[in-house]
């Protein structure tokens, strides 16, 4: 049964991060997306770097299937993202406004609002890595840097949800956890 799909073309350090967090996930390429073939899953994750061809391939997979996507938050999936890792980028495959600008830096962050995402940081006394921050977004911001820039948001879309993130550090188990349960099991 595969509650979380870590979208990669190759064997990343995330999927020790399951592992050792005794968390189920399937690595899947970005073409597979929309086919019959690919198991109904409850959160889609797509690590830092998708966009970068210096990384990986995913990007035009992932750029090519919006409609997917869209019918996987409808259905109450969760996809959280993190960094592209580019100098800018529009994220036209998801449906919210989100703009990227490639900045690396660690920094304080500030939470605004209480969101169970917020989870993803477990210790907020200490500066965070950031790859960049967003420039524009109509979703819920939920840290920001120490410039105000908006770093993570979240996005409600149907009965799904949208996470975004430029923080640049593993997510928490405690997250993880979270999202494995909080989505609904559907077909990406």
């Amino acid at each position: 049964m595969t509650d979380i799909m870590l979208l990669w073309d190759t064997k990343t350090l995330f999927e020790k991060l399951f592992q050792e967090n005794e968390l189920g996930c399937k690595r899947v390429m970005s073409s597979s997306l929309g086919t019959p073939f690919l198991p109904p899953c409850k959160s889609v994750i797509i690590p830092t770097g998708f966009a970068n061809p210096q990384y990986t391939t995913i990007s035009s997979g992932i750029e090519q299937n919006n409609k997917s996507f869209e019918k996987f938050l409808k259905n109450g999936g969760i996809v959280t993202v993190f960094g592209p890792m580019v100098s800018e980028y529009h994220y036209q495959w998801l449906p919210v406004q989100l703009t990227y600008i490639q900045k690396h830096k660690s920094t304080p962050l500030q939470k605004v609002g209480e969101n169970e995402a917020q989870s993803i940081i477990e210790d907020l006394s200490e500066p965070v890595e950031c790859d960049g921050y967003f420039s524009e977004t109509d979703g819920q911001v939920l840290y920001k840097n120490d410039e105000n820039q908006p770093v993570m948001i979240v996005r409600e879309y149907g009965d799904g949800l949208i996470i975004a993130t430029t923080i640049h550090e593993f997510p928490s188990s405690k997250f993880l956890t979270w999202i494995k349960n909080s989505g609904k099991k559907t077909q990406i």
